[in-house]
């Protein structure tokens, strides 16, 4: 993709993945999820989870599996309404980009 991903837009894609799982989910499931739709390597996600998680936006807690342990992350209340936040937020911007592409008028 040609579009740079900011700090805000991983951390929304993040959320929005994360919060599929009413449980929780874990660093690589996370990160194969979110190559659905960009480009990202692990070294990148794991700065974004420790953000989210230092913004009280993620909660961590760690679940044996197959003999190891494995840190899932789970939305938490602050999480879900920085969520909200950024979905409606994002819909506003999407949708004045697509207007300028369609050569609607849009207002600021």
């Amino acid at each position: 993709m040609v579009f740079n991903t900011g700090a805000a837009l991983l951390d929304a894609i993040v959320l929005a993945v994360v919060s599929k799982e009413p449980e929780g989910t874990y660093g690589y499931k996370i990160t194969q999820e979110v190559r659905r739709v960009i480009e990202l390597s692990e070294s990148t996600l794991y700065p974004v989870l420790r953000r989210l998680q230092k913004d009280e936006c993620l909660e961590v807690y760690d679940m044996e599996c197959a003999g190891r342990n494995r840190r899932y992350y789970k939305v938490t209340s602050r999480g879900w309404a920085q969520l909200q936040l950024y979905e409606s937020e994002w819909r506003l911007y999407a949708d004045k980009i697509t207007g300028l592409f369609e050569g609607r008028v849009v207002g600021v």
